[in-house]
C-alpha cells in the first residue's frame, strides 16, 4: 500500500489524462498540456504510442494492461504514480489511459492514491471509446427517433440477468471489454427481455486505420464477431441505432485508408528531442506511425577547437545534418553573435533538408550535391586549389567525406560540434517496434543504434544510398531505399516494403533497381 506522506514536495503533482479511443487527434488540447509540461509519463496499451511526441522531455514507462493479461499489477502502478512524484524536488507525472479517466479505467483508484499520499492531482477528462468508436463506425448512441437514451457497461458477466432487466427501458446498450463474453451476454440480454433480432455491431481497434466492423442481431453478433476474427480492443453496441451504419458509415470508405499503408504500422526513428515531420505524412497515407527515439544529442564536451577553428575561417563550411545546423546556431547563440558570424564562409549542405535548416535561418546554402549524401558532396564540391573545408559533425561522423575531399587533394578539418549518443527504449515500446510492418530511417547513426538496441529483424525504408549502405553493414537484410531525399519518397518506400518489393539486397523504390 501507498504510506501516507504529510510533506509532499511543492512541484509534485499528478495529472491524470484521457488518452482518448486510439485516434491521436482526439487527445484535448488540456491533455496535450498536460503532457508538454511533464517529467515524467506513464502510459499503458492502449493509450496511442504517439502521444508521447507531445513530450520529448519527459521520462516515458510502460505499464501495460493489455486485456486479460497484466504487465503491472493496478496496485503497482498507484504507487508507482505516487513515487515518481514525490522523486526528488517533486516532479509532474502524466498517466495516460486510454479512452476517459473514469469511464472503467480505474481512474479514480489511482485519483484516490494521490489523495491518500498528500499529492494533488487533477483529472483531465478524454474522448471514451463508448462514444468514439461507434461513431467511427457511422453508428450513433441516440437519434431523436429510434434512440433517446444509452447505458455503457462492462463485459463483466457475474451480474446476469437481473442486471440488465434493469435496463430493459434503455434504447442503446454500448458494451466495452466485452468480446470474451459475448456468446453469454448476448444470452444474458435476451433472457432479460431482449429481442434477438435487435441489432448489433462489434468495432474493434475504432478510430485508428486498423478499425474493423461487423454488423448482426442481438443472436448472431457472437458467431459473427468470432468467424471475422476480431479481438480487444472492441466496443459492441446493441439497439436500433446499428440499422443507421449502412447510411451513416464514413471513416473506413475515407481515402486515407485506401492506399498500401492504411492500416500498417511504421515506426519513424528520430531523435529524442524531436517529432519527426515523416510521421505527418505517413498519417496522411493512413499508416498507423509508432515514433522511436533512438538517439540523442548532446553538447560535446568542449567546444572550444570548434570556437578556434571558426574564428578567421574563411572556406568551405560543411554541414551534414539538421543537428549540425541547430548545434551551430546554438553555439552561436550563447557566445551572444548570430549569422553574421558566418560572414565570409561559404555554407555547404550534405543534401536538401540541411539546405532548409538553413534557410529557415535566413541563410541560403551555396552549395548542395545533386545527390544527397557524404560521399557526393566530396565528390562535387566546387573547391578551389588550396581552399580549406571545416566540417562540423558528431563524434561518430563517418570518414567517408574526409577520404573524398583528401583522394582529390583539399584540406579537410574536422570539429566535434555535438554527440550522438543511444537513448534507452522501454520495454513497451520496444514491443510495439517489434511488431511493425517497416522500419524508416533517415541516417546511418540511426540504423546502427536500431541494430544495438533491437536487433536487425525488420523490414527497412531508408533515407538514400548512404543511409541504406549503413544498415546493411550493421545486419538489416531486408532494405528499400527511396528514390530521393524527401519525405514523400521515404513514404514510398515505406509503401514499397508493405506491397512486398523488399528482397535481399537494397532496392530503389521507384524505380526496380537493386543495388549489389
Amino acid at each position: 500500500m501507498i504510506p501516507p506522506s504529510a510533506a509532499v514536495p511543492s512541484r509534485a503533482f499528478v495529472s491524470l489524462i484521457g488518452a482518448g479511443p486510439g485516434d491521436p487527434g482526439l487527445l484535448t488540447l488540456r491533455g496535450q498540456q498536460a503532457l508538454q509540461a511533464a517529467d515524467v509519463v506513464l502510459f499503458d496499451y492502449l493509450a496511442n504510442p504517439e502521444l508521447l511526441r507531445h513530450c520529448p522531455q519527459a521520462e516515458t514507462i510502460y505499464v501495460g494492461k493489455k486485456g486479460f493479461s497484466e504487465y503491472i499489477s493496478q496496485e503497482q502502478i498507484s504507487e508507482l504514480l505516487v513515487a515518481k512524484a514525490q522523486e526528488g524536488g517533486g516532479r509532474r507525472v502524466a498517466r495516460l489511459k486510454g479512452g476517459d479517466v473514469f469511464v472503467f479505467g480505474r481512474g479514480s483508484e489511482e485519483a484516490e492514491a494521490c489523495v491518500r499520499a498528500g499529492v494533488p492531482f487533477e483529472v483531465v477528462p478524454g474522448v471514451t471509446s463508448a462514444i468514439a468508436a461507434p461513431a467511427y463506425a457511422g453508428i450513433p448512441v441516440t437519434h431523436r427517433e429510434v434512440a433517446r437514451s444509452f447505458a455503457v457497461l462492462t463485459g463483466n458477466t457475474k451480474e446476469g440477468g437481473a442486471h440488465y432487466e434493469r435496463l430493459s427501458g434503455v434504447d442503446t446498450l454500448v458494451l466495452l471489454m466485452g468480446v470474451r463474453n459475448l456468446d453469454q451476454i448476448a444470452a444474458d440480454l435476451i433472457a432479460a427481455g431482449r429481442d434477438p433480432q435487435t441489432p448489433a455491431a462489434t468495432v474493434q481497434w475504432g478510430t485508428t486505420p486498423q478499425q474493423r466492423a461487423v454488423t448482426g442481431t442481438l443472436a448472431t453478433i457472437a458467431q459473427v464477431v468470432r468467424e471475422a476474427g476480431l479481438q480487444a480492443p472492441a466496443v459492441t453496441v446493441v439497439g436500433e441505432v446499428v440499422r443507421l451504419r449502412d447510411t451513416l458509415r464514413w471513416f473506413e470508405s475515407a481515402p486515407v485508408l485506401a492506399g498500401p499503408l492504411a492500416g500498417k504500422t511504421v515506426a519513424v526513428t528520430r531523435t529524442r528531442e524531436g517529432a519527426s515531420a515523416l510521421s505527418d505524412v505517413l498519417r496522411a497515407r493512413g499508416a498507423q506511425v509508432l515514433e522511436v527515439p533512438l538517439i540523442r544529442f548532446a553538447p560535446a564536451p568542449d567546444l572550444a577547437p570548434v570556437a578556434a577553428a571558426l574564428h578567421d575561417f574563411g572556406g568551405w563550411l560543411l554541414l551534414t545534418s539538421n543537428q549540425a545546423v541547430r548545434a551551430l546556431w546554438t553555439l552561436l547563440d550563447e557566445a551572444g553573435l548570430d549569422a553574421r558570424a558566418l560572414a565570409g564562409m561559404k555554407l555547404a549542405a550534405v543534401g536538401p533538408s540541411t539546405a532548409r535548416s538553413l534557410a529557415e535561418r535566413g541563410l541560403k546554402a551555396d552549395f548542395v550535391p545533386s545527390t544527397p549524401g557524404a560521399r557526393h558532396l566530396a565528390a562535387e564540391l566546387p573547391v578551389e586549389r588550396g581552399e580549406a573545408t571545416l566540417h562540423l559533425t558528431s563524434q561518430l561522423a563517418e570518414d567517408e567525406l574526409e577520404r573524398g575531399l583528401s583522394a582529390r587533394g583539399v584540406p579537410y578539418t574536422r570539429a566535434e560540434l555535438y554527440r550522438t549518443e543511444p537513448a534507452p527504449l522501454d520495454p513497451g515500446t520496444l514491443e510495439r517496434l517489434r511488431q511493425a510492418d517497416v522500419v524508416t530511417l533517415a541516417s546511418g547513426s540511426a540504423a546502427r543504434h536500431l541494430a544495438a538496441l533491437a536487433g536487425t529483424d525488420f523490414r527497412v525504408a531508408a533515407m538514400g544510398p548512404q543511409t541504406a549502405d549503413a544498415a546493411r553493414e550493421a545486419g538489416f537484410a531486408q532494405v528499400i531505399v527511396a528514390h530521393e531525399a524527401s519525405l514523400d519518397a521515404l513514404a514510398d518506400a515505406a509503401a514499397a516494403v508493405v506491397e512486398g518489393m523488399e528482397g535481399s539486397g537494397v532496392q530503389d523504390a521507384g524505380r526496380g533497381q537493386t543495388r549489389a
